[in-house]
């Protein structure tokens, strides 16, 4: 399952995150989403878990907790429309 992790503040790194959800189960990737210009964190961030069940259990666990002062929102990663329409097609 592909989480979508935001309010991230801009010292988080990819690592804080993978010891945070790895509490809960394996993790297969994390992806903070960077600027292109300014190179800083955009604030949100993928985490990716191959069981569903522990997915979940993050998600209900983390949601909301503070990470360097900030409370975070953890929900399951969902598709744009336009992502949806293209899977549709094929």
């Amino acid at each position: 399952m592909k989480i979508y992790v935001s309010n991230l503040g801009f010292s988080v790194q990819a690592d804080d995150l993978k010891k945070l959800f790895t509490t809960y189960g394996i993790v297969g990737s994390v992806s903070i989403v960077m600027d292109k210009i300014t190179n800083r964190s955009r604030g949100f961030a993928f985490v990716e878990m191959a069981d569903n069940r522990e997915a979940e259990k993050a998600i209900a666990a983390l949601n909301g907790i503070a990470i360097d002062g900030r409370p975070i929102k953890v929900n399951e990663a969902k598709l744009k429309d336009d992502q949806r329409n293209k899977r549709s097609l094929y």
